[in-house]
């Protein structure tokens, strides 16, 4: 390369686009092309990125297999940053092959950090840990070991592993300013804000409270019983039961977890469960049906027991019950949780990482939009949806993640 080449890659290093740019504006060359793409991705400019990137990959020779492949990863890169989530995962890989076998083990790694982040996003934790096993962040310079603490933070959180989290940020700090780059500083202590803000609400005896993320992990561990509205399971005596696809269930064990020790009348429990505005004879016996059929999900954990005016929970071994409810009730809340990272996601991205169908996804936008909740920008196969981040909580458990003991 020469001097040129060399100055602006080393300014796009240092978080410096604008310096690169200065640089090699006015140059065509495969290098130049590849630099000023990665360069308008630091400006934020992701459409034009992604074209110079790719016209860079078309302009180095058969010959030029390293200098292909990065420029395959700087597209992952962009196409990662866009949520352009079915971006071809295949080509990444191929490209990290080929950087391996030659040698670049930093791209090589930060491939590797791509497909990672990727799976963290649509929520496959378990892939995305076994892509991190494979990696030492020792000898990596300071912006990708800040990289891999960043993930690990990722997978710690979304896990509800807030001690893990909370040491991963601190290494990712410590690293972040040996870097120097103010970017990087601030995407750090942006990822460190979740810990400190309420991740859920306590219900519990007619009160209500906020949990930051690690009360929500004591909480987990302790021995009460949980009617888990975040993720619509019953978690007691280490036993996980899910009603996600039981709705009329949930709905029931959670009327009767947010009342007890108190029972509930049963015309409020038609009212909930079946949205009924005045219960008669239909309801009341449908609702013996449904509660005989709670009895049987819940016996290993609580019983129902009939009373003068209704029914209430009896926990077998818990102390205590409460509900863990989402900071925010709102069907929309997972679309609204993943809008809230201030990226621009396209629906089928959002499909993809809530794994329900592009039509519902679009739906729900549509909703939102008319709302004044979201907005888009584009048109056709470009159209982007975006929101600020949603102030004063953090949208972890609102996310499409197993908790610990799923």
């Amino acid at each position: 390369m020469d001097s040129l080449v060399t100055a602006a890659a080393r300014a796009l290093a240092a978080g410096d686009p604008l310096g690169a740019l200065n640089r090699v504006a006015l140059r065509n060359d495969a290098p130049a092309l590849a630099l000023r793409g990665i360069a308008m991705a630091q400006l934020g400019d992701l459409v034009r990125a992604k074209a110079l990137v790719r016209s860079a990959a078309r302009a180095f020779g058969a010959r030029e297999a390293v200098a292909r492949a990065r420029c395959v990863v700087a597209e992952a890169e962009i196409a990662l940053v866009s949520r352009d989530l079915n971006w071809p995962t295949k080509a990444l890989e191929s490209a990290r092959a080929t950087l391996e076998a030659h040698g670049d083990r930093l791209n090589a790694a930060h491939a590797r950090y791509l497909a990672v982040r990727r799976l963290l996003l649509i929520g496959r934790l378990d892939e995305a840990e076994r892509g991190l096993a494979g990696l030492d962040p020792t000898p990596f310079p300071p912006p990708l070991r800040t990289a891999h603490e960043l993930v690990v933070a990722g997978v710690a959180l979304r896990r509800l592993q807030t001690r893990a989290a909370r040491a991963a940020l601190e290494r990712a700090g410590r690293a972040a300013r040996l870097a120097g780059i103010p970017a990087l500083i601030a995407e750090v202590e942006n990822a460190a804000l979740v810990l400190n803000a309420p991740a859920a609400r306590l219900l519990a005896g007619g009160d209500e409270r906020p949990l930051l993320l690690d009360e929500v992990e004591t909480l987990l561990a302790s021995n009460a019983l949980i009617v888990d509205a975040c993720r619509h399971v019953i978690r007691g005596a280490g036993t996980v039961i899910p009603l996600a696809s039981r709705p009329v269930l949930f709905v029931l064990a959670r009327v009767l977890a947010e009342a007890w020790p108190h029972d509930v009348p049963r015309d409020v429990l038609v009212a909930r469960a079946f949205r009924a505005r005045a219960a008669d004879e239909s309801h009341r016996a449908r609702l013996r049906v449904e509660l005989g059929r709670l009895r049987s999900v819940l016996r290993t954990v609580a019983g129902v027991s009939a009373t003068r005016r209704g029914f209430m929970l009896v926990p077998q071994h818990a102390q205590q019950v409460v509900v863990l409810a989402r900071p925010v009730e709102d069907r929309h809340a997972p679309v609204l949780a993943l809008l809230a990272d201030g990226e621009s996601w396209s629906s089928s991205a959002l499909a993809l990482a809530l794994g329900a169908s592009q039509r519902t996804v679009q739906r729900n936008l549509d909703t939102l939009a008319a709302q004044g909740k979201v907005q888009s920008l584009g048109r056709g196969r470009a159209r982007r949806w975006m929101t600020p981040p949603m102030p004063g909580f953090t949208t972890t458990l609102l996310l499409p993640a197993p908790l610990p003991i799923d």
